[in-house]
């Protein structure tokens, strides 16, 4: 059923709808659902306002910033709803992935001072800090480990051996990690987040924000399996020399968010990646 606030939202949007929202399977945070309108068919989200808001915005950065993928049009959000273009899904195919790849090259090639992002947003249902900072060692510090190992500390899903090994891989960065000029990242770009469709590959629910582009390449290895073709195209040849070190401490903030989220079972994950970061990869 349409609801009184999704009703103003579509009339102020100039919105002509047909039928029922029909629900869609996926949405483990928000409720998600796909309508017919006069401007064809919208994939319509109910959450929390503000993250709304957060979401509305990253997908415009994305779409500003790459041509080579497609990111959903947003219409409109307001008072807890937001309604944008629907998508028609495809076969997954090499060639599609060579594609995703190209385009976050692209999403990654232009480099941007500080690292962070102008307001906060959300990483899943988890409050994600973006303050800027404009060393990308002290922002992957001070804004994504400590903040997370902290709550989940607080929660009693960490120990103080696990707490103070992590404090001194965070506070180790700059001993091997170069710092470099911030790059644009889709943030939360699982493979449930990649689309492929009819238009080519797609990202979707983004908690986007400035920092090094392996948090992207990292989350997508964690929570999937890229192909080679994918790295080979998105490497082109030049993959550093750390990557696996790279990997695992990038790692480290998704498995401690989902730690937080969804509890004891990521901690043995989160130890995993700990321990290959120490080992240097």
């Amino acid at each position: 059923m349409v609801d009184d606030a999704l009703t103003a939202l579509l009339e102020r949007l100039d919105l002509g709808f047909r039928g029922p929202l029909e629900p869609l399977s996926g949405g483990d945070i928000a409720a998600v659902y796909r309508l017919d309108t006069d401007r064809g068919e919208a994939v319509v989200k109910r959450d929390d306002p503000a993250r709304l808001a957060g979401e509305a915005e990253g997908l415009r950065a994305l779409g500003a910033a790459t041509g080579r993928l497609v990111v959903p049009e947003v219409w409109g959000e307001g008072d807890g709803w937001l309604v944008m273009e629907a998508l028609t899904p495809a076969r997954r195919t090499d060639t599609g992935e060579r594609a995703l790849a190209e385009g976050l090259r692209e999403l990654h090639g232009v480099g941007h001072s500080p690292h962070g992002w102008a307001r906060d947003n959300a990483c899943g249902a988890t409050p994600q800090p973006n303050a800027p900072l404009d060393d990308g060692r002290a922002f992957q510090r001070e804004r994504r480990l400590l903040p997370l190992m902290r709550a989940c500390h607080a929660r009693g899903l960490l120990d103080d051996r696990l707490c103070a090994r992590l404090e001194a891989v965070a506070y180790g960065l700059e001993g091997w990690l170069p710092d470099t000029p911030a790059r644009l990242v889709h943030g939360d770009l699982w493979s449930g987040n990649v689309l492929y469709t009819t238009r080519g590959p797609a990202l979707i629910d983004p908690a986007v924000y400035r920092h090094y582009p392996e948090v992207d390449l990292a989350m997508l290895t964690l929570f999937g399996a890229p192909s080679e073709a994918f790295f080979d195209a998105y490497w082109n040849g030049a993959a550093p020399a750390d990557w696996s070190r790279r990997e695992a401490l990038f790692q480290l903030y998704p498995l401690l968010n989902h730690l937080l989220l969804f509890g004891g079972a990521y901690r043995s994950g989160v130890a995993r990646a700990l321990q290959r970061v120490e080992a240097g990869g």
